[in-house]
């Protein structure tokens, strides 16, 4: 019973934990990915500036190239798991600004212009910003040698001790 209470309270083991990341990093990415595309590429970021402004986005001059290039640049550092943190918060905030003037309708789904796929996304974002991208990840090789200042603190103190 006790080792259930143990997986109930850590998840899966740690290499499995790294894996599904993975898997979830590349499938956010992409997702973002083909959507910043659509407004750089099919709808160009003059076209989804004047979107914007037909639904009422505020400042959708600064708005559209945010989101296009938030979108684009932010789902391939995701892939690569880099600078995770700040991606996944810079993607959870355009989403939410998407939510709360766009999408925030009764209705939960996409097809009906709802909020269920922009709500998954945000928090698959946030989920990967709280939780850092995993061990196979550029994150993981650019700040490899770094530990926490409160294990180094714990670290020194102990060895300051004996």
């Amino acid at each position: 019973m006790l080792e259930i209470a143990v997986y109930a309270t850590t998840g899966f083991p740690t290499i499995a934990r790294d894996i599904i990341t993975v898997i979830a990093r590349i499938t956010l990415g992409v997702i973002f990915i083909a959507h910043g595309w659509q407004k750089f590429n099919e709808w160009t970021v003059s076209g989804t500036t004047q979107s914007f402004a037909q639904m009422g986005v505020p400042l959708p001059d600064i708005a559209a190239p945010f989101a296009t290039f938030v979108e684009l640049i932010g789902g391939a550092l995701l892939i690569l798991g880099a600078l995770t943190p700040i991606v996944g918060i810079l993607l959870a905030a355009n989403l939410l600004g998407a939510l709360l003037i766009v999408h925030l309708v009764p209705a939960p789904f996409v097809d009906q212009g709802g909020w269920e796929l922009v709500a998954a996304l945000a928090v698959g974002a946030l989920l990967l910003a709280a939780m850092g991208p995993g061990r196979f990840s550029v994150d993981r090789l650019l700040f490899k040698g770094g530990k926490s200042r409160s294990s180094r603190s714990v670290t020194s103190h102990s060895a300051a001790d004996a």
